[in-house]
């Protein structure tokens, strides 16, 4: 049955639609519409899936699916989430295999040929823009530099005179404090500095704050220092200099570098709020290569952050990378939905410190890395105190970024170690998915209740 129903175009997995709802609400809904029964008009091509599903409306709603990447979807139905549940249900139903190929709907068609139209008026307007003077792009960057180097400049004085007064007291001078001189940093066109000097007020909440406030000082003197010799620093190292202090790199720039083709899988994201922008890092893993990627989406508070990708799901195809060592972002280029996500090889925390330490060495500035933990949850030794994650060797670490005690993480262990994806920072993990295993359990992102 399903094969009379499916072109050769590859199926997403159920977990990577999941991974696309807004919140668990909308998952929910969208899995009591996961069934023929509410739809009507339904359809497929090798990359839109549309039909109309009967809800509280007089009309029934119209939803239209671009499956990218990145994907893209339209509903009529009066909900402000992006995706609805009506998308998320369309989905669902097509990874069940419950979409017959066909021609598209006239609704469907139009929206498809806007978004055609669209595409092709962004085309034009980019091959317009291309003629430029290289002289006048040289200018623009020594000014760009000048103006980086004067602001870093300003900033080293700051860090003196923190230094030479002391830090006690600095716990009680308020986000302020710091705002300051981050502002300036984004007057000097330094964007990477002054997200740096914003994280310095979260250190002051910590029993240790003193040394690691101490600890940021003096990474920042070092890229300070670093700028100020950066015509002397071998080419990656130049390169992650210019990306930790904000300098711009073209899109176009990085398309045009070799790609690393292989197949990529989605492993996890995460969301942040850093100063009126929204951040979603998605993090991926060559199967072959071996290879850790990060793609990066950003989107004003209430807009919805598009991504090239899914979490859950495989691809195979190519990545290019940003230029500097130890650098994992990556744009997608050329990719096609291939499957599920690939099993991945864990390590313990041994393994973990030796990666870390390699990767300071090549981006002394780098603040986190991607891992494969095998073991299991640890709950809490009394009150307010974290959760832990112990290896199979019996070392353990702190597991911060819950904003629920994890539950449902604990129950996945309930048979054994578990292979728990996530973000490590120096000596602390933040969990982000529970990854496949030989023993059946299968993917997840859901850790918490």
């Amino acid at each position: 049955m399903v094969a009379t129903t499916l072109s050769c175009m590859a199926v997403w997995e159920r977990a990577g639609v999941l991974a696309l709802a807004p919140d668990p609400a909308s998952a929910s809904a969208a899995s009591s519409l996961a069934t023929p029964r509410p739809w009507t008009r339904l359809g497929h091509d090798e990359s839109h899936l549309w039909g109309t599903c009967l809800g509280s409306g007089r009309a029934p709603y119209q939803s239209v699916v671009e499956l990218g990447p990145p994907p893209a979807f339209d509903c009529s139905c009066p909900s402000r989430k992006s995706p609805c549940k009506h998308v998320l249900g369309l989905l669902l139903l097509w990874t069940a295999g419950g979409i017959p190929a066909a021609r598209p709907e006239p609704f469907a068609a139009a929206w498809i040929a806007r978004r055609s139209a669209r595409g092709t008026a962004q085309v034009d307007t980019v091959d317009k823009s291309t003629v430029v003077d290289p002289e006048a792009v040289q200018r623009r960057a020594a000014a760009r530099r000048d103006r980086v180097t004067a602001g870093l400049d300003d900033l080293d004085r700051w860090l003196r005179d923190q230094v030479r007064s002391g830090l006690a007291g600095l716990n009680r001078a308020g986000y302020a404090h710091f705002e300051q001189v981050a502002a300036r940093m984004v007057d000097a066109q330094a964007p990477g500095v002054a997200s740096m000097l914003r994280s310095m007020p979260s250190e002051l909440a910590r029993e240790d704050w003193p040394s690691r406030l101490l600890q940021s000082m003096a990474a920042l003197r070092l890229l300070i220092t670093a700028h100020r010799r950066i015509d002397h620093l071998p080419a990656e190292l130049a390169a992650t200099v210019r990306s930790r202090i904000g300098y711009p790199v073209a899109k176009g720039e990085v398309l045009a570098g070799p790609p690393v083709v292989d197949r990529w899988t989605a492993l996890g994201s995460v969301d942040t709020v850093e100063y009126r922008l929204e951040t979603r890092r998605v993090w991926l893993r060559g199967s072959r290569s071996r290879r850790w990627a990060l793609y990066l989406a950003f989107a004003p508070p209430g807009q919805r952050l598009e991504a090239a990708v899914s979490v859950g799901q495989a691809y195979e195809g190519a990545l290019h990378f940003y230029p500097g060592s130890g650098q994992f972002r990556a744009l997608v280029g050329q990719v096609q939905a291939v499957g599920g996500v690939d099993p991945a090889p864990a390590v313990d925390l041994d393994q973990v410190a030796r990666e870390f330490a390699a990767l300071v060495a090549a981006d002394p500035w780098a603040d986190r890395m991607p891992v494969v933990l095998a073991g299991v949850p640890v709950r809490p030794e009394g009150p307010g105190r974290p959760w832990r994650f112990r290896d199979t060797a019996g070392l353990g670490c702190d597991l911060v970024g819950l904003k629920d005690d994890p539950w449902p993480l604990l129950a996945h262990a309930a048979a054994g170690p578990v292979s728990l994806f996530g973000e490590w920072s120096s000596s602390v993990l933040r969990p982000i998915s529970v990854l496949p295993d030989p023993q059946g359990r299968p993917f997840t992102n859901r850790l918490t209740q």
